[in-house]
Protein backbone atom coordinates (compact mmCIF):
# COMPACT_ATOMS: atom_id res chain seq x y z
CA UNK A 1 0.00 0.00 0.00
CA UNK A 2 1.52 3.19 -1.27
CA UNK A 3 1.73 5.82 1.95
CA UNK A 4 -0.38 7.95 0.00
CA UNK A 5 -3.39 5.47 0.54
CA UNK A 6 -2.76 5.25 3.15
CA UNK A 7 -2.98 9.05 4.22
CA UNK A 8 -6.36 8.90 2.35
CA UNK A 9 -8.07 5.80 4.34
CA UNK A 10 -6.77 6.05 7.65
CA UNK A 11 -6.12 10.15 7.85
CA UNK A 12 -8.43 11.70 6.00
CA UNK A 13 -7.82 14.67 7.76
CA UNK A 14 -4.26 15.07 6.79
CA UNK A 15 -3.37 17.25 3.91
CA UNK A 16 -0.32 17.27 2.17
CA UNK A 17 1.01 20.62 0.33
CA UNK A 18 3.24 21.97 -1.16
CA UNK A 19 5.16 25.20 -0.93
CA UNK A 20 8.35 26.73 -2.19
CA UNK A 21 9.74 23.23 -3.26
CA UNK A 22 9.15 21.75 0.10
CA UNK A 23 6.48 19.68 1.08
CA UNK A 24 4.36 19.67 4.21
CA UNK A 25 2.07 17.72 5.88
CA UNK A 26 -0.45 18.54 8.30
CA UNK A 27 -3.81 20.29 9.04
CA UNK A 28 -5.23 23.26 6.89
CA UNK A 29 -6.81 25.37 9.68
CA UNK A 30 -8.14 27.89 7.25
CA UNK A 31 -7.33 28.63 2.80
CA UNK A 32 -8.37 32.17 1.37
CA UNK A 33 -7.54 33.68 -1.68
CA UNK A 34 -4.44 35.28 -0.12
CA UNK A 35 -3.23 33.26 2.80
CA UNK A 36 -2.84 29.48 3.86
CA UNK A 37 -2.53 28.83 7.84
CA UNK A 38 -1.79 25.36 8.41
CA UNK A 39 -0.47 23.31 11.16
CA UNK A 40 2.71 21.62 9.97
CA UNK A 41 2.86 18.01 11.91
CA UNK A 42 6.74 17.82 10.99
CA UNK A 43 7.09 20.41 13.78
CA UNK A 44 5.77 18.21 16.69
CA UNK A 45 9.36 16.62 18.28
CA UNK A 46 7.33 15.00 20.78
CA UNK A 47 5.54 11.00 19.46
CA UNK A 48 2.86 11.69 22.34
CA UNK A 49 2.23 15.41 21.20
CA UNK A 50 1.82 14.66 18.00
CA UNK A 51 -0.53 10.97 18.47
CA UNK A 52 -2.63 13.85 20.55
CA UNK A 53 -2.67 16.05 17.93
CA UNK A 54 -3.56 13.22 15.38
CA UNK A 55 -6.59 12.35 17.89
CA UNK A 56 -7.55 15.52 18.04
CA UNK A 57 -7.45 15.55 14.16
CA UNK A 58 -9.51 12.29 14.52
CA UNK A 59 -12.10 14.01 16.56
CA UNK A 60 -12.64 16.97 14.19
CA UNK A 61 -13.08 15.51 11.16
CA UNK A 62 -15.59 13.06 12.22
CA UNK A 63 -17.44 14.78 14.46
CA UNK A 64 -17.59 18.15 12.64
CA UNK A 65 -18.97 18.99 9.38
CA UNK A 66 -15.45 19.43 8.38
CA UNK A 67 -16.03 23.13 6.74
CA UNK A 68 -15.64 24.68 9.89
CA UNK A 69 -11.68 25.30 11.03
CA UNK A 70 -10.21 22.37 13.53
CA UNK A 71 -8.98 26.13 15.49
CA UNK A 72 -13.11 26.66 15.89
CA UNK A 73 -14.52 23.14 16.57
CA UNK A 74 -11.69 22.07 18.89
CA UNK A 75 -10.85 25.64 20.27
CA UNK A 76 -9.44 24.51 23.75
CA UNK A 77 -7.62 21.15 23.09
CA UNK A 78 -5.83 22.68 19.36
CA UNK A 79 -4.85 25.64 21.36
CA UNK A 80 -1.69 23.94 22.10
CA UNK A 81 -0.30 23.65 19.13
CA UNK A 82 -0.54 27.63 18.31
CA UNK A 83 3.28 27.36 17.67
CA UNK A 84 3.28 25.03 14.56
CA UNK A 85 1.17 27.07 12.85
CA UNK A 86 2.61 27.71 9.04
CA UNK A 87 1.20 30.77 7.03
CA UNK A 88 1.97 30.54 3.42
CA UNK A 89 1.21 32.97 0.23
CA UNK A 90 -1.77 31.53 -1.43
CA UNK A 91 -0.84 31.80 -4.56
CA UNK A 92 2.29 29.45 -4.00
CA UNK A 93 0.53 27.12 -2.54
CA UNK A 94 -0.17 23.78 -4.28
CA UNK A 95 -2.60 21.22 -2.46
CA UNK A 96 -1.21 17.94 -3.29
CA UNK A 97 -4.02 15.52 -1.02
CA UNK A 98 -6.52 16.51 1.76
CA UNK A 99 -9.14 18.73 2.43
CA UNK A 100 -8.94 22.78 2.27
CA UNK A 101 -11.07 24.74 5.04
CA UNK A 102 -12.17 27.85 3.88
CA UNK A 103 -14.67 29.81 5.68
CA UNK A 104 -15.60 32.75 2.99
CA UNK A 105 -17.50 29.38 0.98
CA UNK A 106 -19.39 28.97 4.17
CA UNK A 107 -20.87 32.05 4.91
CA UNK A 108 -21.59 31.79 0.88
CA UNK A 109 -23.49 28.59 0.98
CA UNK A 110 -26.92 30.31 1.92
CA UNK A 111 -29.87 27.90 1.89
CA UNK A 112 -33.10 29.41 0.07
CA UNK A 113 -35.87 29.59 2.06
CA UNK A 114 -39.49 30.03 1.65
CA UNK A 115 -42.21 32.23 3.10
CA UNK A 116 -45.69 30.41 3.10
CA UNK A 117 -48.17 33.33 4.14
CA UNK A 118 -51.93 31.81 5.24
CA UNK A 119 -54.88 33.64 4.10
CA UNK A 120 -58.12 33.26 5.92
CA UNK A 121 -61.18 33.38 3.81
CA UNK A 122 -63.65 33.91 6.44
CA UNK A 123 -66.35 36.89 6.24
CA UNK A 124 -67.62 38.14 8.80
Amino acid sequence: MRLRDNIEQNLPFISVINYGNKEYIGIIINQDQYVTCFYDLNAISDEADKLLFLEIGETWWWESNRQIPITIFCRESIQRYNNIIKTFNTKDVRVILGTVVNLINLSEKKTKRKTVQVVSNKFI
